[in-house]
């Protein structure tokens, strides 16, 4: 078996794939097939006659030339396109000598402050289309020029233009990358602006910059009045109406595991092969980092991995501006030129989706993925997605790849995060998706149509679990998600601190996107298929809603054992609220065992009875990160607690 990297041109072993996988024919073996090699690189210099003496300057053999032309070819790019990502010549020695052969002027740096133009024509330099960069910048009273990053074929129009004496004097060649940092730093104010105000303005309905609409604050003043109110003029009524919802929400979340288990739908994995055609799309991946320098060499190697012309990925490292840490050592390594970091500047709330939603307009990928910092994707990932894209309608929107846990092995924490890991990403979301209903995404590998990501307004950066939210939106658009085979592992963590924190975050997101797509309940209910309806409710409200009164269940529990313990006469009723604690949440217990059982390979089905010794204390864990996210809620709804990432201890991809 052998896998492909496209890029290079090269056959190399390949790393243990999980399912099928049909190894594709190299570029270089695609050229010498069809004989199309050097007719491309012919074509190239018909239309760039330059280029020859720029090859020569640069010392580039005639077999790199024939490999590039081969490689634009088979990708159906340009030759200067797939030079620039080759790592041959660095893309500043080669447009200073296309700048000095076409008979212009070169420019090493530019100055922001400098550039003269409004936001808009700012806005048009990021087109997704590829468009050639052009800006002016001023050099005196009076005087400015026109700088010029030229593709493929500006090359021939700037040769056109230049006949002219004095625009030959006013226009500078940049290299794009040093042209666009320029913009990048011009562009802040404007992309801070859209980052925050994008969703708002389209839809405030969908944001969660306002938690609590004027009804929801109303009822929940209402609940905590009438609510003690009951409990001291009807204790017995109140306390037997509480326990009723209690049961009923356990039962309810339980019964939702319980079916997932039981019809789980079977997995058929297709081979999976780098698709060979001119038209494969640019993938863009997004990675948002904050205080994340420790990962980074780990990260860089993950993504190197991934199976796609480079030609057609674009990698965009996301960093807060003043993370100089995060920076360093990302600049420490050489990046490829397909590589670029995007620096967001600080303002509220400093949150993972406003920093998305910030890179959005500086990508040109027709499909998206998002991943995080501890992430180490499979190689063939994206292979998989765009071959699923490829094959279904316009109505499926994103494609959730699962996560596995590899540090299971460390203690109890990350044992049951990763046995709570198997349950989501190979129970209920498959089942989820399988029979079409709303389904709440992950965090990251989300692989999303571009179209459809702007269509419904992107990510909000007021809500922090964006991901459950952005499920939901979907949905109401009338969009499916499905999920992938090829995973994404990454590790849990292994000390309470960590764990607690990412699990108030968690929490606190669920009761944001709750509350925002329930200001109208009738037209979310008119917006969602029944099935759909009924399982938003139970996911996010009752999810959320079991966590929380899962303290108040054992609590209730211990005073009616006190009782008992004391000799304390119990009534019929009593006795049946015994029964109903005690059946719901063995039932809660039960349905998510068995699902993350189901769910679990076999090799790692070992020691089992510990994760059932340990399932109430966990829920318990639970319990309370869900008041303490609830009282977040209340004080700081937008607060992002980062979670921390260390070096991995689990296996990657070879």
């Amino acid at each position: 078996m052998v896998a492909v990297d496209s890029s290079h041109a090269t056959i190399r072993p390949a790393f243990s794939a999980p399912i099928p996988y049909h190894a594709p024919i190299g570029a270089q073996a695609f050229v010498e097939a069809n004989d199309n090699g050097a007719d491309a690189y012919d074509a190239a210099l018909a239309s760039l006659p330059e280029l020859q003496a720029v090859l020569d300057r640069l010392r580039v053999s005639d077999s790199q030339r024939l490999a590039i032309a081969s490689r634009a070819a088979f990708h159906g790019t340009t030759f200067q396109a797939e030079l620039l990502v080759s790592g041959f010549v660095s893309e500043p020695a080669y447009f200073a000598a296309m700048a000095q052969e076409t008979g212009v002027g070169y420019l090493k740096s530019v100055d922001p402050r400098r550039l003269i133009m409004d936001d808009r024509a700012c806005w048009a330099q990021f087109d997704p289309d590829g468009r050639v960069m052009v800006a002016k910048l001023y050099e005196a009273p009076g005087q400015y020029s026109l700088l010029v990053a030229p593709d493929q074929d500006g090359w021939s129009r700037l040769k056109k233009r230049i006949a002219s004496a004095d625009f030959n004097r006013r226009i500078k060649v940049v290299a794009p990358s040093v042209l666009r940092a320029a913009l990048l730093v011009h562009a802040r104010p404007m992309l801070t602006r859209f980052a925050l105000a994008n969703l708002y303005d389209r839809w405030p309905d969908c944001s969660a910059r306002n938690v609590f609409w004027p009804w929801q604050s109303y009822s929940l003043g209402m609940l905590t009045v009438l609510l003690p109110a009951a409990f001291a003029t009807m204790p017995m009524l109140a306390l037997f109406v509480l326990h009723l919802l209690l049961v009923s929400v356990f039962i309810a979340c339980a019964a939702l595991r319980a079916i997932a288990a039981v019809w789980r739908p079977l997995a058929r994995p297709s081979p999976i092969s780098l698709p060979l055609s001119p038209r494969l799309p640019v993938y863009s991946v997004l990675v948002a980092l904050y205080n994340e320098a420790e990962v980074v060499p780990e990260l860089l190697v993950g993504l190197s991995k991934l199976q796609w012309p480079r030609s057609k990925l674009e990698i965009k490292l996301i960093c807060e501006a003043d993370d100089a840490e995060t920076i360093a050592a990302i600049t420490a390594h050489p990046l490829r030129g397909n590589v670029e970091v995007v620096l967001v500047p600080p303002s509220l709330p400093r949150t993972k989706p406003k920093a998305l939603a910030y890179a959005l307009p500086l990508t040109r990928g027709e499909v998206i993925v998002l991943y995080d910092a501890e992430d180490r994707p499979h190689p063939m990932q994206l292979a998989e997605a765009w071959q699923r894209f490829a094959a279904a309608g316009p109505d499926l929107a994103c494609l959730q790849a699962p996560l596995e846990i590899s540090n299971r092995g460390a203690n109890m924490i990350a044992n049951m995060f990763g046995f709570e890991y198997a349950a989501l990403f190979r129970g209920l979301l498959p089942w989820l998706a399988h029979n079409q209903i709303m389904l709440p995404l992950g965090g990251t590998s989300n692989h999303f149509r571009r179209d459809v990501l702007e269509e419904i307004g992107g990510w909000d950066p007021y809500n922090v679990t964006e991901d459950a939210d952005l499920g939901l939106r979907l949905a109401r658009y009338g969009y499916r998600c499905e999920t992938l085979s090829c995973p994404t592992r990454e590790d849990a963590p292994e000390d309470i601190a960590t764990w607690h924190r990412q699990r108030v975050r968690w929490f606190k997101g669920w009761m944001q996107t709750w509350l925002v797509h329930m200001r109208e309940p009738r037209t979310l209910a008119a917006e969602l298929p029944g099935v759909s309806f009924v399982v938003t409710q139970i996911l996010f409200a009752g999810m959320v809603l079991s966590s929380l009164l899962h303290l108040v269940l054992i609590a209730l529990l211990v005073g009616l054992a006190v009782q008992i313990l004391f000799d304390v006469p119990m009534g019929l009723w009593e006795s049946y609220l015994v029964v109903f604690d005690v059946i719901s949440i063995l039932l809660g217990y039960g349905a998510f065992l068995v699902l993350g059982w189901l769910s679990l390979k076999p090799k790692d089905r070992r020691g089992f009875w510990r994760l059932c010794l340990y399932t109430p204390v966990y829920w318990t864990m639970l319990s309370w990160a869900a008041w303490c996210a609830l009282y977040e809620l209340w004080r700081r709804p937008h607060h992002w607690a980062k979670t921390p990432h260390r070096r991995r201890r689990g296996r990657a991809f070879a």
